[in-house]
């Protein structure tokens, strides 16, 4: 899809909530604590959030209906890949057509290129009517000192490369050889030919679980299996992608997170889009509940049909004793409502699997790159510390195969919450205090 016409979807939509609503510019941009200028550029299709949850919270204090949060997430999941694409070819750019773009500029405009500044010591510049082959010596030069510093800087890369690599060097003791993911964002393999990059979540992120066969080897997702003939990739590829938001929230009142941290050292509650960055500086896991948000889409135009998701337990614990903090503000009213393509899974069941919420149809959907689905998962937990992640099943025409879903190569951890100190964070307050006990005015 053309970018000016997703993002001219997407923005179309939020102009419709925006005006239905009757609040101006200042208004919204006030309550959504951003500037009017951005909520313009927004709403005019100037620009494409870089996340769903500031457009989600606009949606709501619109008083969007359900199906339209649905369609409004879907328009901005084409305007944000099509975005997303449009950025990667740019960084793919070769440096001489990045650099011929200035250089036709000056012959254009009939500017000379700017002088190079001599170096201390350098030989003083030959004279403009000297021999063209002495004319050339400083051009050679130039030409074998910048090879020379290229390589020095290649050096530099590859050892700092190697020391980082090195096993041992920079790690921090949890066992992924020294490699760091980001929190909050999807890890997502597929099943190949090729030996696996990262290994697919098993027992071995809980020591107390028993360890687990793993299954065949797995490739990136999308990607074609090693050894793959040339121009194949898209055909042995993935055809369907899935993008998981582990840290998404039902709604502030709902969601609650765990931290082995004292209240006076736990920072105030974010935003939703801030979650995932909370989470990872206190070590927090989600506490009773984990809500997340799966976008699934096709890679191409061909149909793709979603089978089913099936939930995978790598491990089972006691539940973690540590406090529990509340993210909503004591007072605050709390929106929601069950989405569409809504589901639940129990974690304490022996063998966890979806459920559809009342009103919401089962598995099988169809996808493409055009027409992506949105589920939202809510995974409840209360008598265990749960390690688990999930296994999208997939058909498209002669072909199948199964996408694990996890958190970045780890999987989701979920634990229950009964008995342990509550914390919450009152408005205009310095800090959390026992829940509860926050007097409302």
């Amino acid at each position: 899809m053309p970018e000016h016409t997703a993002a001219a979807d997407f923005a179309a939509l939020l102009r419709e909530l925006k005006d239905r609503s009757g609040l101006s510019y200042g208004v919204l941009a006030k309550r959504l604590h951003m500037s009017t200028s951005t909520l313009h550029r927004y709403c005019n299709g100037d620009a494409v959030p870089a996340d769903y949850a500031p457009v989600e919270r606009l949606a709501r204090l619109c008083k969007a209906h359900p199906e339209e949060l649905v369609e409004l997430h879907r328009r901005w999941v084409l305007a944000d890949a099509v975005r997303g694409r449009k950025g990667a070819a740019a960084a793919e750019t070769p440096p001489e057509e990045a650099g011929s773009g200035t250089a036709l500029g000056q012959e254009a405009s009939g500017a000379a290129p700017p002088a190079e500044a001599p170096s201390a010591g350098a030989p003083p510049a030959a004279p403009a009517d000297a021999d063209t082959e002495v004319g050339t010596a400083p051009t050679r030069r130039r030409t074998r000192t910048a090879v020379l510093a290229g390589i020095a800087v290649a050096a530099v890369t590859a050892g700092v490369a190697l020391a980082v690599g090195l096993p041992g060097g920079g790690s921090d003791g949890d066992g992924d050889g020294g490699r760091h993911r980001p929190v909050g964002a999807a890890g997502v393999t597929a099943e190949g030919t090729a030996p696996a990059s990262s290994s697919p979540p098993s027992a071995a992120a809980s020591p107390s679980s028993p360890a687990k066969d793993t299954g065949p080897a797995r490739t990136p997702a999308g990607s074609a299996p090693a050894g793959a003939p040339s121009g194949e990739g898209q055909k042995s590829g993935v055809p369907v992608t899935v993008r998981a938001e582990p840290y998404a929230w039902e709604s502030p009142c709902s969601q609650r997170y765990l931290a082995d941290k004292p209240a006076s050292e736990m920072k105030p509650p974010p935003l939703e889009e801030g979650a995932a960055a909370w989470v990872a500086a206190h070590g927090a896991v989600s506490s009773g509940q984990q809500y997340l948000r799966l976008t699934v889409q096709g890679t191409g135009p061909e149909t793709v049909v979603v089978d089913g998701l099936t939930v995978r337990v790598a491990g089972k614990r006691a539940p973690l004793a540590w406090n529990d903090y509340a993210m909503a503000y004591p007072g605050v009213g709390c929106g929601g409502g069950v989405q569409t393509r809504a589901f639940a899974v129990s974690l304490d069941s022996a063998r966890p699997s979806l459920t559809p919420e009342p009103g919401n149809e089962d598995f099988p959907f169809k996808v493409s790159e055009s027409d992506p689905e949105v589920y939202y998962l809510t995974a409840s937990v209360s008598a265990y510390d749960v390690d688990w992640y999930l296994e999208l099943k997939w058909s498209s025409g002669d072909r199948s195969g199964t996408l694990t879903v996890d958190d970045e190569g780890r999987p989701f951890r979920t634990s229950g919450n009964k008995g342990r100190p509550a914390y919450e964070f009152p408005i205009g307050g310095d800090g959390w205090v026992p829940e509860g006990t926050t007097k409302l005015e």
